[in-house]
């Protein structure tokens, strides 16, 4: 029997393993014993070992789809089915966390937190925290329930989207506002190797529209890797709403984007020389927003809001949990041209890339993270695996989230074949 030992949240676990398939070995913690193979706990058994083996300081996170979490019953993993989907309380005894996006019905988030989730990933924050003030009420007098209610991590999806244009400076604020433990963001690497903040390969026309007033469309859409930041801020203003009769559903009623609701990125962006604080931002640029926006309301114009002192607090120690946008499919031509490219399906996944390679990306994103000293509040994620391995190979103090969605994409050759299932 192996003793493995790991940095999980702060915490060092010892994690007693017998030796076997990482699906089917028998993990031991505080007296739970389970056994059995699952897909989700043989991926982070084998991440696990890869960052041993760099020397990684903690625990690499599971950050399953939520439905995966939740079963088509919502009642999550009963033992009966091994492999289908996330076993939260299993993952846990052997120390990793689980995190599951992105969560944004009350009832949803009711279940996770009924199954102990270490932390959810919402585009309403809002929403998440209003269910948390209930679950401690009902909760009142039970001191196990308030201790892991206390520590759940409100992680906001690309700055808290429902409530701002995404991957903004005021959407990062509204994040903030909400109190947030986490800041969720994605990037992409610029053509002067800048680990700027967006979700698409290309600045969406959903989003973005141009500064001269010309016309944006999918025709001429210009990818991140085919700009500087310095061209991204003074050409793009990304301030669209997603609501109304095109995102239907999907869409987020109670988005705004009246600049008189953040203050902050204001200042902040005329501290910066910005066009407008909805332009696209970069890494090294948010995390200076946030220490900013801590000064504001300690110090600040915002001294005096009512919630002043907890705001400064939160955005003091916030974490980012920053993904890598790039799949692990074949590159697209390089060059700025898009001539010869299809047109992109309204948000639909790509199936090939217009990025950099996976050690653009980690270089243009630890090296941030590193020179602005940031490793400990920073995980890196992402569907493509190869991106988590470099980050634990180079980078061994920045945590990594391995994003999953089915367990059947746990089996794919675009899955590097240590992590394949």
């Amino acid at each position: 029997m192996d003793e493995l030992r790991l940095r999980s949240g702060g915490r060092v676990l010892v994690v007693a393993m017998v030796l076997g398939w990482a699906g089917g070995a028998v993990a031991q913690q505080g007296g739970a014993v389970t056994t059995g193979p699952n897909a989700f706990v043989g991926l982070m058994r084998a991440a696990r070992a890869q960052g041993l083996a760099h020397g990684a300081a903690e625990f690499p996170v599971l950050s399953p789809w939520d439905a995966t979490v939740l079963g088509e019953d919502g009642k999550g993993w009963n033992g009966k089915d091994g492999n289908g989907l996330v076993p939260v309380a299993r993952l846990q005894a052997e120390g990793f966390k689980v995190v599951p996006w992105t969560t944004n019905d009350p009832a949803k988030m009711r279940a996770l937190l009924a199954l102990g989730v270490d932390g959810i990933i919402s585009d309403r924050p809002d929403v998440l925290q209003r269910v948390l003030v209930e679950e401690r009420a009902a909760a009142r007098g039970d001191a196990g329930r308030l201790a892991y209610l206390a520590r759940v991590d409100v992680t906001a999806h690309r700055g808290g989207r429902g409530l701002r244009p995404e991957n903004t400076l005021p959407s990062f604020e509204s994040g903030l506002d909400q109190l947030s433990t986490t800041l969720e963001t994605d990037t992409g690497v610029t053509t002067d190797h800048v680990s700027l903040i967006w979700h698409d390969q290309f600045l969406n026309p959903k989003s973005c529209r141009r500064v001269d007033g010309a016309a944006y469309t999918l025709e001429n859409r210009v990818y991140v890797r085919d700009i500087s930041v310095a061209e991204a801020q003074k050409t793009f203003v990304c301030d669209k709403l997603h609501y109304g009769a095109e995102f239907g559903p999907g869409g987020f009623p109670e988005q705004r984007n009246d600049l008189n609701l953040s203050p902050v990125a204001v200042a902040f962006a005329k501290q910066e020389g910005l066009l407008s604080p909805y332009v696209p931002t970069y890494v090294e640029q948010l995390f200076r927003f946030t220490a900013f926006y801590a000064d504001y309301y300690r110090t600040g114009p915002g001294r005096t809001h009512p919630e002043a002192a907890a705001r400064a607090a939160n955005a003091a120690k916030v974490r980012f949990n920053i993904e890598t946008k790039i799949l692990p499919y074949a590159n697209d031509p390089a060059g700025a041209s898009v001539a010869g490219l299809p047109v992109p399906q309204a948000d639909a996944e790509p199936e090939t890339n217009h990025t950099v390679g996976p050690q653009a990306f980690v270089d243009a994103l630890c090296g941030a993270i590193k020179r602005s000293g940031m490793e400990a509040r920073v995980e890196v994620q992402s569907f493509d695996f190869r991106t988590l391995q470099l980050v634990e190979a180079q980078y061994p103090r920045i945590p990594t989230y391995y994003l999953t969605e089915t367990v059947e994409s746990l089996k794919s050759a675009l899955l590097p074949a240590s992590l394949r299932q």
